[in-house]
């Protein structure tokens, strides 16, 4: 298994380099590719913010890629949680952190617009810090 960096993530869903796309292409059929959630969720930032593409885009490539036969993510069912949360209307990020926090029950933030938009999507106690 071969982990991959964010460049090779965003370079795959992007196309935007024609030799880039073809190595990251080449990486990604050559067998199987882990994906942390750190990566992903610089992938994220990345298309949103230097290719400032729609959330719904975003979150299509995401599933994509995501999605591949031979692509192993780090704790699966976090992501898929997250992605669910972002397609709702969270931040990515956000939902991200709600959903590797899940274990702890509670989730302590100073952001009132994330509480607000979480707490119909989560059944992890928000807290006002």
């Amino acid at each position: 298994m071969l982990a991959v960096d964010t460049n090779l993530v965003v370079r795959l869903l992007a196309s935007d380099d024609a030799a880039q796309t073809k190595r990251a292409a080449a990486v990604f059929s050559g067998g199987q590719i882990f994906i942390s959630k750190t990566v992903l969720l610089e992938s994220e930032w990345v298309l949103r913010f230097s290719y400032e593409l729609s959330p719904k885009i975003v979150l299509q490539a995401l599933r994509n890629v995501v999605g591949l036969p031979n692509v192993v993510m780090e704790q699966p069912s976090a992501i898929a949680e997250a992605l669910d949360g972002f397609e709702r209307g969270l931040d990515f990020a956000d939902a991200l952190h709600l959903a590797g926090s899940r274990r702890a029950g509670r989730f302590a933030t100073f952001d009132k617009k994330l509480i607000r938009r979480a707490e119909k999507l989560t059944d992890i106690e928000l807290v006002l810090a």
